[in-house]
């Protein structure tokens, strides 16, 4: 069966649309535009695609006071050897059923009665289980002494001991069928033959443990440790080693060869444990622009007979690129000597050469090879990651709900099973696809109520799958408020599809994806429309205020600002009026500028009121324009000087006193000063309350002695806004 490209585009469009109505299409289409979705049975790969995931089913769970899941090996396509924590205990999965082989033989259903029973905690640990050249059982038991075991289908027998080396992390075998073993807490790699016979350590190296071992094509053994995070290459005749790699990473918690020979490692930092038990969340890493040269066949172009029986093409119509782009970031170069809380994949080829292939804010603990793809299992969200490091595609393959970490992951036939912790779990990820499955986007916010238009998708949809539309809207940034319309039927996706949800603020769409066995739909772009219906511009502030030009006192300045959620063209009509009266005295009429100078001595002195309103008839017709206003504050205008209303000059001998009474009709009395005899020795003078603070003041003049003759007090009063009058009194001393 071949598979074709099947795109669907998404383009909003309403009828009659005047050209200020705006109408945007948000685009989903990376990583960082769908990982805030919800996945169910579905993907997201690095490069921004969503498609099924593989299908997978709980083959058993509830064990019998096991809180851990250390280790999975399969004997044949049926049975599978699981190794516990903290009771040491071994269990058997096969048709279906479970059963513990040690400390003691007792079948249990899945899920039954049985399987809750509580026995007496003995703190032993299976951390790790392999089969020997004879397809024999060999488990780790770490506790009081280490000790491995050998179960041949009857019973189990110790075949080693050592009271020094308590912990037993690591099992493998080379190509002669010998034993090697990684243990703590003083960093032993022991050897057996391949009867488990003749123990000899090979290597001891400074680190406390050794965590993980694997077999080179050429005999070597290479270690895993933690503390420092070093990968160890070992000679086991010569019983010496090197340091292969010394990660910035205190854990090498596994290790695998792929069919090249090039040597991956899973390093996981101390730093990364601690963020994971404070709940830190995923971290993304920055994915280079661009891809690897192809290294994968490229397949077919359908042919137009197969292609129009098989298939249909949907396609996202083009759009106005509306927002500026912004580059993604590179991907970091290795720097050394800095520990983050990231944990590491790292690749080291048959030169030593090291590069980084992945990483994430999480404990590695499990890298599985299948095919060109590793799998990797994490914690503390027990994720299963697919990686292919030529093609640089990574996929969030499976996250479970209830379980705390993804342990251990092996083949059993065509499929691969895993294994959680908290709760224990054992797991299928079956080779076929998941018959159906969902992508919940993330809300998508139109900043106003909108009308929600078409949806189209651009994806990859083989023959005998397809993908179906649902959506919904709402008016809260809560994507669980039940106040959101419910879910529209779902409707299979051939083009672009009405999305059909009241009129709201926000959009929420569902894809259903349903595969066959084989091929599932493959997403790679979602594009969704909407339109703001015209909006009234806004007038959000406006200033008037007198200038400070000494040469046109009169001179008052309008400032304002204006908005409009449609960003239309906006024109602006300035009105005023006295305080008090109904009718607007127009100032000027569509103007494109948010300022305007005013001339008040065309108007009498008073308290005036501005009004600015501000109209979106150039973006719109005479239909759908719409306008917004805005009142100033009162301004008060007053080109009038202060006035004397009382006066009274009396002379004593050689004094003169003169008392004022003077007043302003919209202002305070500013200053007072006189001169006698002068135009420039002007004297300051307060009002006789010591406060200029009204519009009315009384003042008393008293001038010092005068010589006899005539004389002139030339008085200058200013009100608050500096408009100024002269008086002058003529003085006789006798």
């Amino acid at each position: 069966m071949n598979k074709y490209v099947v795109s669907i585009s998404v383009i909003l469009i309403i009828a009659c649309v005047c050209p200020a109505v705006t109408s945007k299409i948000v685009k989903h289409g990376t990583l960082d535009d769908f990982s805030n979705g919800k996945t169910e049975n579905t993907i997201i790969s690095s490069r921004g695609t969503i498609s099924l995931s593989q299908a997978t089913q709980t083959l058993a769970k509830d064990f019998n006071d096991v809180w851990t899941i250390n280790s999975i090996v399969s004997k044949d396509e049926n049975t599978v050897f699981i190794g516990t924590s903290p009771n040491g205990q071994i269990f058997r999965y096969k048709d279906g059923k479970i059963t513990c082989l040690y400390p003691e033989a007792k079948t249990i259903e899945p899920n039954s009665p049985a399987a809750n029973a509580r026995t007496h905690l003995k703190n032993e640990h299976v951390f790790k289980l392999a089969l020997d050249s004879d397809g024999n059982l060999l488990a780790g038991i770490s506790g009081e002494k280490g000790r491995v075991m050998r179960y041949d289908g009857k019973k189990f027998e110790t075949i080693f001991e050592a009271n020094d080396s308590p912990y037993i992390f690591a099992i493998t075998l080379d190509k002669s069928g010998n034993i090697f073993l990684g243990t703590g807490p003083k960093g032993q790699i022991w050897q057996l033959d391949s009867k488990g016979r003749n123990p000899k350590i090979v290597y001891a190296c400074q680190d406390k443990n050794v965590l993980s071992l694997v077999v080179g094509k050429d005999g070597s053994i290479y270690a895993g440790t933690d503390t420092r995070g070093l990968i160890y290459k070992i000679n086991p005749e010569k019983k010496t080693a090197s340091v292969l790699y010394d990660s910035d990473e205190n854990e090498i918690n596994d290790l695998l060869f792929d069919k090249n020979g090039n040597l991956y490692a899973a390093a996981t930092s101390y730093k990364s444990i601690k963020a994971q038990l404070r709940g830190a969340s995923v971290m993304k890493k920055p994915f280079a622009l661009g891809k690897p040269e192809e290294t994968e066949p490229q397949e077919e172009e359908p042919s137009e007979e197969s292609a129009s029986d098989q298939s249909e093409s949907l396609k996202i119509a083009n759009t106005p690129i509306e927002e500026s782009f912004e580059s993604k970031p590179m991907p970091a170069e290795l720097i050394r000597g800095k520990q983050s809380t990231a944990s590491h994949i790292y690749k080291i080829d048959s030169d030593g050469f090291v590069t980084e292939v992945f990483s994430r804010n999480a404990v590695f603990f499990k890298i599985f090879l299948q095919k060109d793809q590793i799998l990797l299992g994490t914690g503390n969200k027990a994720e299963l990651f697919s990686i292919n490091p030529e093609t640089e595609i990574e996929a969030l393959y499976y996250e479970d709900s209830q379980a705390s970490q993804i342990t251990d992951i092996t083949k059993l036939g065509s499929d691969v099973i895993f294994a959680t912790a908290n709760p224990p779990k054992l797991i299928k990820l079956k080779s076929d696809f998941a018959a159906t499955g969902e992508f919940q986007s993330s809300l998508i916010d139109a900043g106003q109520p909108a009308m929600w238009g078409k949806l189209q998708i651009e994806a990859d949809i083989p023959s005998d799958t397809q993908i179906l539309l649902s959506a919904r809207s709402g008016n809260v940034s809560d994507i669980n408020d039940p106040t959101f319309s419910t879910w529209t039927e779902p409707v299979k996706l051939t083009g672009a599809t009405d999305l059909n949800v009241p009129l709201a603020r926000f959009c929420q769409y569902k894809l259903i994806l349903n595969g066959s066995e084989s091929y599932s739909p493959v997403v790679r772009e979602v594009a969704a429309a909407y339109v703001i219906p015209n909006l009234a511009p806004k007038v959000t502030e406006i200033t008037v205020r007198r200038t400070e030009k000494k040469s046109d006192p009169g001179l008052f300045k309008i400032d304002f600002k204006a908005v409009d959620e449609n960003q239309d063209r906006l024109i602006y009509n300035i009105d005023f009026r006295m305080k008090g009266r109904k009718i607007w005295i127009e100032l000027t009429k569509d103007s494109d500028k948010p300022v305007f100078d005013w001339d008040s001595k065309t108007a009498e002195d008073g308290i005036y009121e501005f009004k600015v309103t501000a109209s979106d008839s150039l973006s719109n017709n005479a239909d759908t324009a719409l306008t917004g206003s805005r009142v100033s504050d009162p301004v008060i205008v007053d080109n009038t000087a202060p006035a004397i209303e009382k006066h009274q000059l009396k002379i004593t001998d050689k004094t003169a006193i003169l008392n004022l009474q003077v007043s302003d009709r919209l202002s305070t009395i500013n200053t007072l000063a006189y001169t006698i005899d002068s135009n420039e020795k002007w004297n300051n003078v307060l009002p006789d309350d010591n406060v200029f603070d009204t519009d009315t003041e009384n003042f008393t003049i008293k001038t010092q002695d005068l010589q006899p003759g005539q004389h002139i007090i030339a008085v200058r009063i200013s009100d608050a806004v500096d408009n100024t009058m002269y008086k002058t009194f003529e003085v006789e001393i006798k």
